[in-house]
Formats: C-alpha cells, structure tokens, sequence
C-alpha cells in the first residue's frame, strides 16, 4: 500500500458523514480525504454512502454523483472519463491508478479515497504536479533533428516503430512516480519513472538525432540512478507499461557507450 504525505504540522482527523438516501438497497460508502488551504484547518476524511442503483460502475462516477449530488464543494480532476488523459489520477483503495477505470465493485468494504501520494496537496483529491512537469520539460520531449527531413515526413521501419511500443502509450498520470519511494525523497534532483520512460521513448526513437545528448544529460546520481528497481511503477501504472524496463534499457545504454 502506498504511503501518503501529509500537510506539515497535520494529521488527519474523522469528517462529515453522510448516510445512504432513504429506500436505497443496495449501497457503498466512500472514504473520501478532504483538505481547504483556506479554512485553517486540519486534513479530514469524510464519509458518504451512495445508492449503488443510482450510480455508474467507476469511482469517478461516484465521485462526479457525490459532488453533484450531495456535496459541491468536493474537489478532484477529471476531463476525457476513458482512461486516456491521466487528470482523474488517485490512491483508491491503497493503489495509485485512474479513478475512470476502476470499478468501484472491485473494492471490498469502504472504498477509500486519497490524492496521489507524497505530492504537495492544492486541495482535496487535487495534487500538485508543477514539479512532475518542469521535469517533463527538462527532457525536451518532442523530436530533435539537425538534417533536413527526406521529405514531408521522416520513415521508420515497422522495426523502428515497434521500439516505441510500450513507451508512446504513457498518459502522464503520474501513477507511477508517485508510488516510487526514491521519487517520494529524491523528487527534486531524481526524475522519476514517468519522465524517465518519456526520456526513453525519444532516446529509442530512430528518427531522434540526439540520443548521446539525451544520455548526457541523464548521466547524474540522482537523474537517472536513484531507480532501485523495487517495481512499484510497473505494478500501479494503469496501462500495463513497464517503467522500470525503460529505466533499465537507459542504464545498458550508458554501459555500453562507457564500454
């Protein structure tokens, strides 16, 4: 189970309840932690049972039928409900995944409701992700030439493509960085698995011109190898990719340029 950073000087207290609507049959209560900057006061977790008949399958669902419903001032992301954005990323039920894409039948007992761990909280379900993407930006994600392109576009082989398999796929949820326990104490020197497997998805790109700059600027203590290999990114991402193997992919890559 993933560990979850607090405010400073905080801890977390019991919330607000609120009970199942008169008549529902079938139902399920929803841990859900709540936090205001501006109230002054500490984090809590607050309580709410639904009517599982009135409600879509997903935790988002549950979330979206709580804010409309019964309380408005709860607040988290959300925007494409297909899995595809990475905005609705959450700890639900110990696990960093997306909130559209869990099925909230999957959960045993209370489902219970954190925002991803070990990031500074703006509020509620919403975390502070600045720092994930000015990482991001470090990398310079986009593809890097000096030669004139052959044409209007620059070929790959279906060989060439299939590299990029298990790489393009990536949302940016940030599920996995915020599971990684050297993210979680390093965050601001070490880049973390998902900028680490977007940093390999350009170094593998056979189109890219700039993979030895690339390997460069990842060689560092604290970049590229504060990564233990523990396999909790590979075990929480929600679309099955693998960061740790793009992690060690860039580690063969430095050996054999040294070698």
């Amino acid at each position: 189970m993933a560990e979850f950073a607090l405010p400073a000087n905080s801890k977390i207290g019991t919330g607000k309840t609120w009970p199942a609507p008169s008549g529902a049959k079938k139902t399920k209560t929803f841990k859900v932690y709540r936090w205001n900057p501006d109230d002054g006061q500490n984090p809590r977790v607050d309580s709410y049972t639904i009517d599982l008949d009135a409600c879509g399958p997903m935790v988002l669902d549950a979330l979206i039928k709580i804010k409309n419903e019964i309380d408005p001032t709860l607040t988290f992301r959300r925007s494409c409900r297909e899995g595809v954005c990475g905005s609705c990323a959450m700890n639900i039920d110990g696990t960093n995944t997306l909130a559209c894409t869990k099925n909230l039948h999957d959960v045993d007992g209370d489902v219970k409701i954190y925002p991803l761990p070990h990031q500074p909280v703006v509020k509620d379900l919403v975390p502070d992700l600045n720092q994930a993407y000015a990482q991001l930006q470090s990398i310079e994600p986009w593809l890097k030439t000096t030669s004139p392109a052959p044409g209007r576009e620059r070929p790959q082989s279906p060989e060439e493509r299939a590299k990029l398999d298990g790489l393009w796929e990536c949302i940016l949820c940030f599920c996995c960085s915020t599971s990684c326990p050297s993210y979680w104490w390093n965050g601001e020197r070490y880049l973390g698995p998902a900028i680490l497997l977007q940093a390999y998805r350009w170094i593998a790109d056979s189109r890219d011109e700039f993979a030895g700059e690339r390997l460069d600027q990842l060689e560092d203590p604290f970049r590229l190898y504060r990564c233990h290999t523990i396999m909790n990114c590979t075990r929480t991402c929600p679309k099955s990719l693998n960061p740790a193997k793009a992690i060690a992919e860039i580690k063969k890559l430095m050996v054999e340029r040294k070698g």
